[in-house]
């Protein structure tokens, strides 16, 4: 079983960046791909970005390519998701989650899910 914690959300001015982490347990962290979904107010939860157990392929939704980074380090079991220019409509919560090595769109693809972290950005 893997346990899943996002840290990292906060509230900034539209144009900022925050950095989003994800924490996970376990000694195996490096066969699992991780996705970053976000959900907004009265929206399904939607991807956002995947990335492969090696770190070496990624895969980002549309409306964050260019903005948004996802990155993974296997030594801390750690995965983050750099965002920059950040706007408005990036407003959501949003979760890491594991699977077994896929980089799927799909949530129903993905076994294990943290609580989520809270991303407001201003206008």
């Amino acid at each position: 079983q893997v346990q899943l914690v996002e840290s990292g959300g906060g509230l900034v001015q539209a144009g900022g960046s925050l950095r989003l982490s994800c924490a996970a347990s376990g000694r195996t962290f490096s066969i699992y791909s991780m996705g970053w979904f976000r959900q907004r107010p009265g929206k399904d939860r939607e991807f956002v970005a995947a990335i492969g157990g090696s770190g070496s392929n990624t895969r980002y939704t549309d409306s964050v390519k260019g903005r948004f980074t996802i990155s993974r380090d296997n030594a801390k079991s750690t995965v983050s998701l750099q965002m920059n220019s950040l706007k408005p409509e990036d407003t959501a919560v949003y979760y890491c989650a594991a699977d077994g090595g896929s980089l799927s769109r799909d949530k129903a693809s993905y076994d294990y899910w943290g609580q989520g972290t809270q991303v407001t950005v201003s206008s």
